[in-house]
């Protein structure tokens, strides 16, 4: 289990801005997943290769389930907020090689167009043998974001371009229990 720390080199503006042509061009079907990270406490991440994920527990091993920031009426893991997902191309242009992404905070990163106009609300997802469904919740860099990627980097993310794209990611929903591996293909339903 790791312990997470700043990790990289701050990008500046003028970096960021020119990842965006790649960033959009990123499949819009049949996307791939790079990296899972579970986040088993504050601050720390282990990396595996594939990860059961259930409608009850999320990833399993991930602090959702033990309780998050948004919780439904009756105190539970709000499922609306279960399993965050991040374009593998941002984070790269954000945080450069796949050993810097982790920090981030999301659980899969996933080398395809998550722009609401590509995943909108409610679009139905298959990954390995898991199904979701990506909910409305918006997804935006934060505190720890920016210790760890500079302020550039949450401005790219969070504002703009980055706003209208969901460039921070997007969140979904289990609604199909199953595994979850690094490579499988991501698929809209």
């Amino acid at each position: 289990m790791d312990v997470i720390d700043a990790v990289c080199e701050p990008k500046t503006r003028d970096q960021l801005r020119a990842a965006l042509p790649d960033i959009l061009a990123a499949p819009k079907e049949n996307g791939r997943v790079d990296l899972i990270v579970v986040r088993p406490g504050h601050g720390q991440r282990q990396l595996p290769e594939s990860i059961r994920v259930t409608a009850a527990g999320g990833l399993e091993g991930d602090h959702w389930a033990k309780g998050c920031w948004r919780t439904t009426d009756d105190g539970q893991p709000h499922p609306d907020v279960q399993v965050c997902f991040m374009p593998s191309r941002v984070i790269r242009a954000v945080a450069g090689p796949i050993e810097n992404w982790a920090a981030a905070g999301d659980n899969l990163f996933v080398d395809m167009d998550l722009t609401p106009e590509n995943t909108p609300p409610g679009t139905k997802v298959a990954i390995g043998t898991v199904e979701l469904v990506i909910t409305e919740e918006p997804h935006k860099g934060c505190e720890k974001f920016i210790e760890r990627y500079g302020r550039d980097a949450v401005a790219f993310v969070n504002v703009g371009d980055g706003s209208r794209y969901k460039l921070r990611g997007i969140y979904g929903r289990v609604t199909k229990d199953g595994v979850i591996t690094v490579g499988d293909t991501m698929r809209k339903i």
